[in-house]
């Protein structure tokens, strides 16, 4: 058996625009998803997921002909269960060259799923990672990647970025721009997450905000105003000590940016109520900047703040379900065990 562990992310600065070419910065967060893998005599595969339901549940399908999972539960929570963990079978086995391999595969994940943090991107890399890894054919982080995105790409129906899985495999803080992804320095950004206990429909937000770029032309310019941010926020970032806490200065300038993506944000109608609540209760709190994290629509919003105080205040605003503070995950998958 083979066991590896992905980490989350937030974003920075930069979804929705990154979708148009623009830039974006994702950050690797230490809550992360474990998938473990033991092959199997068969070609079947058989998903335990305590985590991805209320629940939990298991599911076994393939070997003879018949691909749907053999559970008797409806068909819309068996589909979302599982078709992360079906494309990433898939990556591995041709990865592998290994078209009938059968695995055992048990999900785990301390990320809230749906939420904007990449939970799904995680899973896909951990468990590409441990397939390949028990098939007896790593894949180097780059590959990996590669392939954790066209296993999105597929389940998401093209709308995937590369960003998540990009982040989720190699860790830290990373920069997107189209298919062009790499680590960039970082120092220690003191994260606090808010999480309103919901999640909104990636693919219906993303639609949207296509659709107020046709229509409008001050939409198209709120986009290309995002990548604006992104380029000021990278440069904030180039300029501060990587191995070192930052100064209040950075956190500072950072936190304005995170406003103004927000704000940009929430006028391409991707926001809700609950995101905004949590927004302005951080702010309120003292927060150096808040902003919604992921596609939006409901989810977690992402704070800097090194101070217990918004933390605190998330944990009594009314929207907020859970909040904790997440340090930047410097690694990105890893081998728990084999």
């Amino acid at each position: 058996m083979t066991v590896s562990s992905a980490p989350g992310k937030v974003y920075l600065f930069g979804e929705h625009a990154v979708v148009y070419g623009e830039p974006a910065v994702p950050c690797a967060i230490e809550r992360r998803a474990t998938v473990s893998v033991e092959t199997r005599e068969d070609d079947r595969v058989r998903v335990t997921a305590p985590d991805l339901s209320l629940d939990g549940f298991t599911v076994e399908y393939g070997g003879d002909g018949d691909d749907r999972p053999d559970v008797n539960v409806a068909k819309g929570l068996v589909e979302a269960g599982i078709a992360y963990v079906a494309a990433a079978v898939e990556q591995a086995r041709d990865a592998a060259d290994a078209p009938d391999a059968g695995f055992d595969v048990t999900v785990e994940s301390d990320i809230p799923l749906g939420a904007g943090l990449g939970s799904s991107a995680a899973v896909v890399v951990a468990g590409i990672d441990a397939a390949t890894r028990e098939l007896g054919a790593p894949l180097d982080p780059e590959e990996l990647a590669e392939r954790a995105y066209r296993a999105e790409h597929d389940v998401q129906d093209g709308q995937a970025s590369r960003a998540d899985t990009f982040c989720c495999a190699v860790g830290g803080a990373v920069r997107v721009e189209g298919d062009d992804c790499r680590r960039i320095d970082a120092p220690n950004l003191p994260f606090v997450v808010g999480f309103d206990g919901g999640a909104g429909d990636t693919g219906e937000l993303v639609a949207g905000v296509r659709s107020l770029r046709e229509k409008y032309d001050f939409a198209a310019d709120t986009v290309e105003s995002i990548g604006d941010v992104v380029r000021t926020g990278e440069s904030v970032l180039a300029a501060a000590d990587p191995t070192d806490d930052p100064p209040e200065s950075v956190l500072a300038e950072l936190g304005r940016l995170m406003d103004f993506d927000h704000g940009l944000l929430e006028a391409l109608g991707v926001s809700s109520r609950s995101l905004d609540n949590m927004v302005w209760s951080a702010r309120e709190a003292g927060a150096h900047g808040a902003k919604l994290t992921g596609a939006g629509g409901g989810g977690c919003i992402v704070a800097l703040d090194r101070t217990e105080e918004t933390e605190t205040a998330l944990r009594f605003t009314p929207e907020c379900e859970e909040s904790f503070r997440a340090e930047l995950a410097r690694g990105g998958v890893r081998v728990e065990e084999r």
